[in-house]
C-alpha cells in the first residue's frame, strides 16, 4: 500500500526531545515501512526515518529561533502533499484539522488520527462542518466526546517492543513523574503522593511557554526541601534509565487524557503505573496487574504497598500483549483497508486500486483493543 503519513512540524520525527505525537508518527512509519509497505512521511527535515522523507520545513519549528509563526510552514507542506495526493492510496494525518477545507474532496483516501482532547466547545462545531472526513481516535475515552461523528475506529497506541529493556530488580528508590509541567498532567499531586509516602521524587518534565506562569507560581516552591528532583526535559535515551530504574510512574492527571504514551512506555520497562482514573486511563491499565487506578491523593497513597507488590514481569508481558507497534500497525493497515473497502475499492479518481494497495477485502471494522 502506498501511505503518505503527515506528521507535525513543531518537532522532528522522532523528537529530540519531549514529542508524543512525532514519536507515535515515527514508530508506526518505520513498522509500515518493515511490514512492506511504500510510505513517505510529510516532516521536518531533520526527521530520521527509512521512509521517503519529504521535508516541510528544514528543522523542528520548536528548535529554530527564527520561526514565529508555525502556520505559514503547514500551508507549504500541505500544497505539497495537494500536488501529491494522487501517488497514495491513503494520507494518514497526524495535525489536528489544518488540511480539512483542502482534502475534502478526497475525504475517502484520508485518515485523521486524533491526538488531542476532543471534549471542548469549539471542536464540536468544527467535526459537524466535516462530517466527510474520516477520524481515528486514540482511546474509547477521546472517541466518545464525538460518538456522532465520522469516527472510523479506535486505535490504541504501540511502540517498539525492543525499545526499552525491562527491568526487573530497579536501583533507583525513587518514584517517576514524566511529562509536562502543566496542570492537566497535576505534577503537585505527584509531589504531595511522594511526600506523604516519603519516598523520593523524581520529575522530569517539559515546561512550555504557556505553563511557565504555572510552574514558577505553583509548582517551584513545592519543589524546595528534601526528597524532590526536578530534572527538566529528557529525551528518548534517557527515559530507559529513568523509567527502568524507577519503582513506579506516577501519573496522577486531572483532564480526559486522550491516551498518556508515558503509561506504556513505563509498562515496557515493566514499571507499574499509579494513576487517577480519568480519560483513557482505565482503559490503558489493567487495574491490579499492570498498575493502580486512583482517584484521590489518600487513595494513591493507600494503594501504594499494593503496586509496589506487582509483579514487574507480568507488567512487562501486559506491554508486550496489547501495546506493541506491531499491533498498532496491522490495526492502522486494517482500518485503511476498511476505509477503501466501503469506497468500493477505488481511488478518488475512479479507477480501482490494484490488488494489495487497499482492496483487500478482510478489513476488521472494530480495532478497539480491551483485552
Amino acid at each position: 500500500m502506498r501511505i503518505a503519513q503527515i506528521s507535525p512540524l513543531i518537532e522532528s520525527t522522532p523528537p529530540k526531545l519531549y514529542g508524543g505525537t512525532e514519536r507515535m508518527v515515527s514508530w508506526l512509519t518505520e513498522e509500515l515501512v518493515r511490514q512492506g509497505h511504500d510510505v513517505t512521511l510529510f516532516a521536518s527535515g531533520d526527521s530520521v526515518t527509512d521512509a521517503k522523507l519529504e521535508a516541510c520545513c528544514p528543522e523542528a519549528l520548536r528548535l529554530d529561533p527564527r520561526v514565529q509563526e508555525t502556520n505559514p510552514y503547514y500551508f507549504v507542506m500541505l500544497d505539497k502533499l495537494r500536488r501529491r495526493a494522487d501517488e497514495f492510496d491513503i494520507l494518514h494525518f497526524h495535525i489536528d484539522y489544518f488540511h480539512y477545507p483542502l482534502f475534502r474532496e478526497i475525504a475517502n483516501k484520508t485518515l485523521t488520527t486524533l491526538h488531542g482532547r476532543q471534549d471542548t466547545h469549539d471542536l464540536q462545531p468544527l467535526h459537524k462542518a466535516f462530517p466527510d472526513m474520516p477520524l481515528a481516535t486514540i482511546s474509547n475515552s477521546q472517541a466518545s466526546f464525538i460518538a456522532n461523528r465520522n469516527v472510523a475506529g479506535t486505535v490504541l497506541h504501540g511502540l517498539q517492543e525492543n525499545l526499552f529493556a525491562p527491568n526487573y530488580q530497579p536501583q533507583g528508590g525513587y518514584l517517576a513523574f514524566l511529562g509536562r509541567m502543566a496542570p492537566d498532567k497535576r505534577p503537585d499531586r505527584a509531589i504531595q503522593i511522594a511526600r506523604k509516602l516519603g519516598i523520593p521524587l523524581k520529575m522530569a518534565a517539559k515546561v512550555d511557554d504557556v505553563d511557565r506562569e504555572y510552574f514558577e507560581q505553583k509548582i517551584k516552591p513545592m519543589l524546595a526541601g528534601d526528597g524532590v528532583e526536578f530534572i527538566g526535559e529528557i529525551g528518548e535515551k534517557e527515559k530507559q534509565a529513568f523509567l527502568g530504574n524507577a519503582l513506579a510512574l506516577l501519573f496522577p492527571i486531572d483532564w480526559p487524557e486522550p491516551f498518556g504514551l508515558v503509561m506504556i512506555e513505563a509498562m515496557a520497562c515493566g514499571t507499574p503505573v499509579l494513576a487517577f482514573g480519568e480519560g483513557s486511563v482505565p482503559e490503558v491499565i489493567d487495574d491490579g496487574v499492570s498498575g493502580m487506578v486512583v482517584n484521590s491523593v489518600a487513595e494513591a497513597v493507600a494503594a501504594y504497598p499494593e503496586l509496589i507488590a506487582l509483579d514487574r514481569k507480568t507488567v512487562r508481558r501486559v506491554f508486550e500483549r496489547r501495546f506493541t507497534v506491531k499491533r498498532m500497525a496491522e490495526d492502522y493497515v486494517a482500518l485503511y483497508r476498511s476505509l477503501l473497502a466501503k469506497q468500493g475499492a477505488k481511488g478518488t479518481n475512479g479507477k480501482r486500486l490494484p490488488r494489495g494497495r487497499g482492496a483487500e477485502p478482510e478489513a476488521r471494522i472494530t480495532l478497539t483493543r480491551e483485552d
